[in-house]
């Protein structure tokens, strides 16, 4: 089990938890490894969101860069999809993104990229992990002229920019419907100038919300994890879409006309189809993971795609894809993955392919998305002794109420046990077509869990 990584990066309070000594030693250990096949001197690029705490960490891993002798690029405030996409185009070794993503401001995380601008794997974490706790850190210190440096390039944002107006310049001019607005919500972070950027220069007709960070409103009521500002602004303004980013800028969620959340099941599906009727998606395939709702599921087999699924996490999500060749992928909350362009969660390319699908359609965004029926879902945590939250895996009691559970919807439900991988807690989700007996059966199933993993 990793002790400083999580599902994504490493994510902790920032200036306790996360210090500034454990930063450094974060990015001495991860310059070696990340570029230790490399002969030349390793560049390494750092971005950030507009979290308070951003340029303290930022700092700290500097220092670490520079120490082991590695050059580093500071990219300023940039959404985490646009560092993966410059790793690419500058031919770095590596990057990092500093970000706790929807977390509130307290927090910060470090999320490291490789030269191919994709989330480095379980197995390199744990290799840096290993480096920071072998006490060889000192042995790879560089000295003299082989000490890094630094160089700031907060220009390379109009490059992001660009390459959307190079992918999407032509189709939107050619599919504009007049009176077509959108609402955008930037969270207060790391996209909040470049979205702005963006939709000007494509020319949709737009307004920008939450868009002015001062290091602690990121997220702060607002942002994909927070859509009550944006409903109302839509149906208020009378706009024909939302759209609202997180904090670095890696997912996005959708609101049509009338107030209703378009998640990101629905974007996949609606993205997914629209590819589909171009010839553009490998192999009819959708990738998502065991989160995703029944009702996609049931989208997908209406619709002659095949939905694939994954553990949850979009870096497994990424890698069923280039396993098999797959180029659209994502989970519920809004990471959404179109490997044509990104080898990342993109909020904007999610959200500009969503405006592409719904021009081209001629229908509003609640035609589109009423297109997939969500059944309704329950997620319920039981509290369990960390030490056995794989226990139910092996009670044959609640095993055999779980397989009664399946066999009362007969296919129109499902059930899913997962154990969290941060706190004591197993998940318990069921979904069907009733909420009250869904609810009944999943606070039952809590209940027995609790009962024997105590």
């Amino acid at each position: 089990m990793r002790k400083y990584f999580g599902t994504d990066g490493i994510r902790r309070i920032a200036n306790t938890e996360l210090s500034p000594e454990l930063v450094y030693k974060v990015a001495k250990a991860g310059a070696y490894v990340l570029s230790k096949h490399s002969e030349k001197t390793p560049t390494i690029l750092i971005g950030r969101d507009t979290r308070l705490s951003g340029t303290l960490i930022e700092s700290a891993m500097v220092a670490g860069f520079l120490s082991y002798g590695a050059n580093v690029k500071l990219l300023g405030v940039m959404p985490t999809p646009a560092v993966a996409y410059l790793t690419r185009k500058l031919q770095a070794d590596a990057s990092v993104v500093i970000s706790a993503s929807h977390n509130s401001f307290q927090d910060n995380g470090i999320k490291y990229f490789s030269n191919k601008g994709m989330k480095i794997s379980d197995e390199i974490e744990e290799e840096i992990e290993e480096v920071m706790d072998s006490g060889k850190l000192d042995e790879l210190s560089a000295v003299s002229e082989k000490i890094g440096v630094s160089e700031i390039r907060t220009d390379l944002l109009d490059e992001y920019v660009y390459f959307f107006r190079k992918n999407f310049d032509d189709n939107i001019e050619k599919f504009n419907r007049p009176g077509f607005k959108v609402a955008i919500d930037t969270a207060n972070g790391a996209t909040y100038e470049v979205a702005e950027k963006v939709f000007t220069t494509l020319g949709i007709d737009h307004v920008i919300l939450n868009n002015t960070p001062n290091g602690i409103n990121i997220n702060a009521g607002c942002g994909s994890t927070h859509l009550e500002m944006l409903k109302e602004y839509v149906v208020k303004n009378k706009m024909s879409l939302g759209i609202a980013y997180d904090g670095d800028g890696d997912r996005c969620l959708a609101v049509d006309e009338n107030g209703e959340e378009i998640d990101g099941d629905k974007l996949l599906a609606i993205i997914g189809n629209y590819l589909k009727e171009k010839g553009r998606l490998s192999k009819d395939t959708i990738v998502a993971t065991v989160m995703s709702n029944l009702g996609f599921n049931k989208y997908a087999e209406q619709n002659n795609l095949q939905l694939l699924q994954t553990k949850v996490g979009d870096r497994y999500v990424l890698e069923e894809m280039l396993k098999n060749g797959y180029n659209l992928g994502g989970e519920q909350s809004g990471h959404v993955i179109l490997l044509d362009y990104n080898p990342t969660g993109d909020g904007i390319l999610t959200s500009l392919m969503l405006i592409q699908a719904l021009l081209e359609s001629g229908k509003t965004a609640s035609e589109l998305s009423s297109l997939m029926k969500k059944y309704p879902q329950v997620l319920i945590n039981a509290k369990v002794n960390p030490n056995k939250k794989y226990d139910y895996e092996k009670n044959p009691e609640i095993k055999s109420a779980i397989e009664d559970v399946e066999r009362k919807f007969s296919g129109n439900g499902r059930v899913l046990i997962r154990p969290s991988g941060t706190e004591p807690l197993v998940r318990v989700m069921i979904e069907g077509q009733d909420k009250t007996v869904i609810d009944a059966e999943a606070r039952k199933l809590c209940d027995l869990i609790e009962k024997h993993c105590k």
